[in-house]
């Protein structure tokens, strides 16, 4: 849990909203504590359903170009479609509940929502908790986390789902969900194949984009199956709507990749850079993405969060700054 995250009150909201750019106010803040954490009592039924997802206008608030938390500069996307990326999860809950988020709204730590550094507001996304292969489809409507390395920022209830609670944290994919098609990102499998290959998300609309003023036609809610994800359709069976589906009885191995490469010989040079250091094992992967040969410096298997921030940690003091999470 994140227990210290920026403020979405009306700081940070009046900021995102009426500005190109901004500077947090809690930039002295004390860093956030990142281990477990006792959960609240559950305050509602564990069948809370996933969020629907629905074409809405972008937000009036929180979707400006960029913005600057704690002296970095964040760009926000225009599109969440095609949008991939793995990394770690936390979550936020009664400290923040019923404050306002950064698109205007309250937040509600009991609905299907999240937080995210760039991508527009609102979004739908479908997380994946890669330990458990449990399944959750939330709406963004939120600023951050703006600690460490996490990517996404769950509510209480979409967390609980996970099973995420009680660590505090998930090694999780994020998967971005295009309204007008949901039903292609909700089935698509988790694989390999698709791993981000230079660190950062996979998006449509390019980083540095400014949001279009065009805000989309509003459609109708339609309610969605459950999630299938590999090897969880024998298993999942008629499972109920908005049930959380496991992806299979044993988690994909996980690895930090630090770096992907055209040329092998930059590959071999980063990776026996690195031996020398107390990352574990390492090793170099050569496969064919969209006809075009990469060799990724990989190290692992890593078998928790813990474990993920001491690598990730020593790489950036190694002057490794887009190592990422990958699956095997």
């Amino acid at each position: 849990m994140n227990t210290s995250r920026v403020r979405a009150g009306l700081s940070l909201t009046a900021a995102l909203g009426l500005a190109g750019c901004f500077t947090s106010r809690n930039e002295t803040a004390p860093q956030p504590t990142l281990g477990p954490t006792t959960p609240p009592p559950i305050a509602t039924p564990p069948t809370i359903p996933d969020a629907v997802p629905k074409v809405e206008p972008l937000s009036r608030y929180g979707n400006p170009s960029y913005y600057e938390v704690f002296g970095k500069r964040y760009y926000v996307l225009s599109s969440s479609v095609a949008y991939l990326e793995r990394g770690v999860a936390s979550w936020y809950g009664p400290g923040f509940h019923q404050v306002r988020t950064s698109s205007g709204e309250t937040y509600d730590m009991y609905a299907m929502t999240a937080a995210h550094k760039t991508l527009p507001l609102p979004a739908y996304v479908r997380v994946t908790n890669l330990e458990n292969g449990k399944s959750v489809v939330v709406r963004v409507n939120d600023r951050g986390p703006f600690v460490g390395n996490r990517i996404i920022d769950l509510s209480y209830t979409a967390a609980s789902r996970l099973d995420m609670l009680r660590n505090g944290t998930a090694m999780v994919e994020v998967r971005g969900i295009d309204p007008r098609a949901p039903l292609t990102d909700l089935t698509t499998p988790i694989t390999a194949a698709a791993t981000p290959q230079s660190g950062q998300p996979v998006a449509a609309a390019t980083a540095a984009g400014t949001v279009s003023n065009s805000a989309p036609f509003v459609g109708s809610a339609t309610p969605l199956p459950p999630v299938t994800t590999v090897g969880s359709a024998a298993a999942a069976g008629s499972t109920a709507a908005g049930a959380s589906t496991p992806v299979a009885p044993t988690r994909p191995p996980l690895f930090v990749q630090a770096g992907a490469f055209a040329d092998p010989a930059n590959a071999e040079r980063l990776a026996a850079k690195l031996r020398g250091g107390e990352y574990g094992k390492i090793f170099v992967r050569d496969d064919v993405i969209a006809g075009r040969k990469m060799y990724r410096v990989r190290i692992g298997p890593v078998p928790d969060v813990p474990e993920f921030d001491r690598i990730v940690a020593a790489l950036e003091r190694a002057g490794v700054h887009d190592a990422h999470l990958a699956l095997d």
